[in-house]
């Protein structure tokens, strides 16, 4: 699943909490809501398929260690779950809905290879998520950093802009003063004035 590629009833899908007893079919030994239509976007269960939804794309809902899969068979076709960790329970290939509690440790949370790069669950091959929840929170953590980048970008260069015209203002301050100092003009020269010793005594008369 790509930024851009989120259909509008997967989270939806995810939110909802399956296998709880139909309200119309209560009495029923069939009354479980674990199906999904991706078109009119509800849960439901067998009866209300037949009565409803019978012409609309379905998605069957189904339990593993009290952990809700579906088949990637219903999904490859309309999902692009190429970033999510599969599994094979009963012969069938399947993907998690939401991610897991696991148990927390005080060391490494895992050894593995390959961890979930959003709950950091050890995963078997080489994917990026554990569940389709995971992908999708990690799908909005991608959304967010464009605008960070480009806010980031956009400051550097204000920065830039800034740095620019506060050196050039320096430059034409200093061209300035040496200018002023150009121009002005040089001090006059002193001339040497030799003092007098005094005035000259004669020998006097005899």
């Amino acid at each position: 699943m790509k930024r851009g590629t989120v259909p509008s009833w997967l989270e939806l899908l995810l939110a909802t909490q399956f296998f709880l007893t139909c309200r119309d079919h209560m009495l029923s030994s069939r009354s479980e809501c674990n199906l999904f239509c991706i078109e009119c976007e509800v849960p439901f269960c067998h009866y209300c398929r037949s009565d409803q939804h019978s012409t609309h794309r379905l998605l069957q809902i189904r339990r593993s260690s009290y952990h809700d899969v579906i088949k990637v068979s219903e999904l490859e076709d309309i999902l692009d779950i190429s970033d999510v960790q599969t599994y094979v329970i009963n012969s069938a290939r399947v993907v998690f809905l939401n991610e897991r509690p696991q148990q927390r440790t005080s060391g490494p949370l895992s050894s593995s290879l390959y961890n979930c790069q959003t709950c950091n669950r050890a995963l078997l091959n080489k994917f990026r998520f554990c569940s389709l929840g995971c992908n999708l929170k990690g799908i909005r953590k991608d959304l967010k950093k464009p605008s960070d980048v480009a806010n980031g970008s956009e400051y550097k260069e204000m920065e830039e802009v800034t740095a620019g015209n506060s050196s050039g203002s320096n430059t034409r301050s200093e061209k300035e003063i040496c200018n002023d100092n150009n121009s002005e003009e040089p001090p006059a020269k002193r001339v040497a004035r030799h003092r007098r010793k005094g005035i000259p005594q004669r020998a006097p008369f005899f």
